[in-house]
């Protein structure tokens, strides 16, 4: 027996009050979820300025570690897919799956699911991708139908990539102030002063 060991009432070594399951508590507390409610779809139509730059850029993020990940190709993740919407849209709501499918309290069973649409996913990525014609190396705007009665589409030409990520943050930009202005169309024709919010 250990000369610094307690005697008990029975005359033997008197537990460790820490190793007492009466005495221990659950530290862990309540399992949070990582975020505080189920993301909804992310619904590019309506989302505001400011959500908008936040939305593509966690997006941005969740892409460049999904591509690195799994090692997808730009036949299935291009270098410009911030510049093709099916792209965008079809992303967006992989991301939104994935962050539901990965939620602590979710079900152990729910990332097979996403697996299995990830694999659905990957195959519709492939054919907007060669239906768009962007390249890992070179980009171009997706051909559109024209539909009788239409203007004529406008020539297409392959632009070569020279920078990636300056592209991406230009073209946020440029999102963000596009939304932004549309903002402030609106709330003109509110009489509401956009940058304090009251009726003039």
């Amino acid at each position: 027996m250990n000369t610094h060991d307690t005697l008990g009432p029975d005359g033997g070594p008197d537990p460790d009050p820490d190793l007492d399951p009466a005495n221990q508590t659950d530290e862990r507390g309540e399992i949070e979820p990582m975020l505080d409610e189920p993301p909804g779809p992310i619904n590019w139509n309506l989302l505001r300025a400011d959500e908008a730059e936040h939305t593509w850029l966690e997006l941005n993020r969740w892409i460049d570690w999904l591509r690195v990940t799994y090692g997808l190709p730009a036949s299935v993740v291009p270098p410009m897919w911030h510049r093709h919407w099916e792209l965008v849209w079809e992303l967006s709501a992989l991301y939104t799956h994935w962050q539901c499918a990965y939620d602590p309290q979710q079900s152990g069973s729910a990332p097979i699911g996403w697996h299995r649409d990830f694999a659905d996913a990957r195959q519709r990525l492939r054919d907007w991708v060669a239906a768009s014609g962007t390249r890992l190396d070179r980009d171009r705007p997706t051909r559109q139908t024209i539909w009788p009665g239409e203007d004529p589409a406008e020539p297409i030409e392959d632009v070569e990539i020279v920078n990636r990520d300056e592209d991406f943050v230009a073209f946020v930009m440029a999102d963000v102030e596009r939304r932004r202005q549309a903002e402030e169309e609106f709330l003109a024709t509110l009489g509401v002063d956009p940058d304090t919010g009251e009726v003039t």
